[in-house]
């Protein structure tokens, strides 16, 4: 019985954190192409460029569903998957679970995909407080200059991450919503200090463009 509580304390806090951001961010539909000033600047990184590597495209024939993504550090193709989002229009999470840390969550309801010609494909994973998470490992190793390999049944594409900014979460970034401009990956963790279960100080948004 305490497990069971213990679950939905965890659940409602997550979800709690969850709406304090995309309250910060408009209608995903009305999303402008710049984010509203935050009470303070975003940090930025500096770019570590990575090696190009080989036999991966930076275009596709056409848009496709990402199943595994590759990122620096992290070993093997992380597993992609797509919960819908809830009642409110909040995009999903990935499961609290064991396997739930380990994946990307792809917010399908955005409408753009790897190999659509503008917007921003949607991605979160969890950050977890003893450092275990997929979100831990991205925060630890994922910066300006490297690759990203998403991988669809049938195609593939590389993006180059071309920014790292992290804000309070209370203030959001609402680009990250974008579906206009040039396409991008928009990939959102937890990040700064844990306020609470499920309950985090900022947010770490990586965006990468289409590149070889």
């Amino acid at each position: 019985m305490k497990r069971v509580l213990l679950a939905v304390v965890l659940a409602v806090a997550v979800v709690a954190g969850l709406i304090v951001w995309v309250l910060a961010a408009p209608d995903s539909d009305k999303a402008p192409a710049q984010s509203a000033p935050p009470s303070a600047e975003p940090t930025t990184s500096s770019p570590k460029p990575r090696a190009a590597g080989s036999g991966c495209p930076k275009r596709a024939a056409r848009a496709f569903a990402p199943r595994t993504i590759s990122v620096p550090g992290i070993t093997g193709p992380t597993p992609v998957i797509t919960p819908p989002r809830d009642a409110a229009g909040i995009p999903g999470i990935p499961p609290l679970s064991s396997a739930g840390k380990t994946v990307f969550a792809w917010d399908r309801e955005q409408g753009i995909r790897p190999g659509d010609r503008r917007g921003n494909v949607l991605l979160n994973a969890h950050t977890w407080p003893d450092g275990s998470a997929l979100g831990n490992r991205l925060l630890g190793s994922l910066d300006r200059g490297d690759r990203i390999r998403v991988r669809g049944a049938n195609s593939q594409i590389c993006y180059r991450v071309t920014e790292r900014v992290e804000v309070l979460a209370a203030d959001g970034l609402p680009r990250y919503y974008a579906k206009d401009g040039r396409p991008q990956l928009a990939i959102v963790v937890c990040s700064g200090r844990r306020l609470g279960p499920g309950v985090w100080e900022k947010r770490t948004i990586w965006f990468a463009s289409p590149r070889a």
